[in-house]
């Protein structure tokens, strides 16, 4: 690494998501790298293994290497890798780490889709329990001897809970388990948990990372040895992202700070305009002091994040002619991108979970999660106040 390239990994996170992981020198002299899309390179004459063949199943074609070189340093880690999509990062990371014979401990309150994969671990010979990420008393009580690794998110899905992330980084230390955290919600900009002390951080960066809305991928970071043993079962899974994905999530992450403010700032807007309506019977959002975790978030957190959720008055009928009745907002599930999105987590993101499950998690029927886009406030909380509650240009 040149001492030019070492000063921007670690610059400021502005700097790092413009420049960070691009090759030097410049690939005949273009500022964008391009994208390699064959699959078919020359044999060099000496291979120290398979995984050092050039092939975009084994993740070490240009393109992953530069971005796995600028995730890592958006998120202060020796190392980062991408993925086909943000389940193939979790599922091959907890399988890599946990492995067969193993415990895990994860955070109760979870993305469905991981939630459901904890629950089919025992498949692979790997036990789990559930905690409450929020309980660090309670902790001791689910550790097993052969408990390998805690798993949080650092703001779970959908309710906008914030773990006590100090804890959970003390426990894994004391405990020596790897310490795992889905960073998607908060993102570097707002949260760079390597930092505080957790091992790795993974992201769904189909989302902000990403932020468009038009690509499917995942990443991991942490430390050099650690991606290294990911790396080499992921070669074998085949989740790798394909070269032309590689190159929209380079083109997406050097706007992320950019992006992530406008939408701290927009999701707080819109939170504070909900919370004061009659027909919200709630709202989580840890930017609004009303959040029972609202000092940690502001302790830890450089934003507050775009996702909120709310739950109407009306419970689940009132939910379902709200969203319909959306006209610049769209009604459908993911998040992150540079539109605002509303969906109901009961039939889209948690719909894998029996009733009981969600009842149990606090998702009803009437909470509505809001990825909160970049457009203008004014619009975002005219589409709010017109088309759910009837009164043109409430706010």
């Amino acid at each position: 690494m040149t001492e030019r390239t070492h000063r921007i990994e670690d610059g400021r996170i502005d700097t790092v998501a413009v420049h960070a992981g691009a090759p030097r020198p410049r690939i005949h002299g273009a500022v964008v790298p391009p994208i390699f899309q064959s699959t078919v390179f020359e044999t060099p004459d000496e291979v120290a293994s398979y995984d050092d063949i050039v092939y975009p199943r084994l993740n070490n074609l240009p393109n992953h290497q530069a971005l796995g070189k600028k995730i890592a340093a958006l998120e202060a880690a020796e190392a980062g890798l991408v993925f086909g999509s943000g389940m193939a990062a979790i599922s091959t990371a907890l399988l890599a780490v946990v492995g067969k014979g193993g415990h895990l401990l994860a955070q109760e309150q979870l993305y469905g889709g991981t939630r459901t994969f904890v629950e089919m671990l025992d498949r692979w010979g790997v036990e789990y329990d559930f905690i409450d990420a929020d309980d660090p008393r309670s902790w001791d009580a689910k550790l097993r001897p052969n408990t390998r690794a805690i798993y949080v998110e650092s703001i779970a899905n959908p309710l906008v809970e914030i773990a006590d992330h100090r804890a959970v980084v003390d426990f894994a230390k004391a405990r020596r388990l790897v310490s795992m955290i889905d960073n998607t919600f908060a993102t570097p900009v707002n949260f760079r948990p390597l930092k505080l002390g957790y091992d790795l951080a993974l992201h769904s960066c189909t989302k902000y990372m990403n932020g468009h809305s038009d690509i499917v991928a995942g990443a991991v970071a942490g430390s050099s040895r650690a991606v290294r043993e990911i790396l080499l079962l992921l070669n074998h899974l085949g989740g790798s992202l394909d070269p032309h994905a590689c190159f929209l999530l380079d083109r997406g992450l050097k706007t992320l700070p950019l992006r992530v403010r406008r939408q701290n700032e927009n999701a707080l807007a819109l939170a504070r305009h909900l919370s004061a309506h009659p027909a919200i019977a709630a709202v989580h959002y840890p930017g609004l002091e009303s959040h029972p975790r609202h000092d940690r978030a502001r302790e830890l957190f450089s934003g507050f994040g775009g996702m909120l959720a709310c739950e109407l008055a009306g419970g689940e009928e009132a939910a379902e002619q709200f969203v319909r009745r959306l006209e610049m907002i769209t009604y459908g599930p993911s998040l992150g991108g540079v539109e605002t999105l509303v969906t109901r987590p009961a039939v889209t993101s948690h719909a894998g979970l029996a009733p009981a499950e969600r009842e149990a998690l606090g998702i009803t029927g009437g909470l509505l999660r809001v990825s909160v886009g970049i457009e203008a406030i004014e619009d975002i909380l005219a589409d709010f106040g017109f088309s759910r509650f009837g009164e043109k240009n409430q706010s």
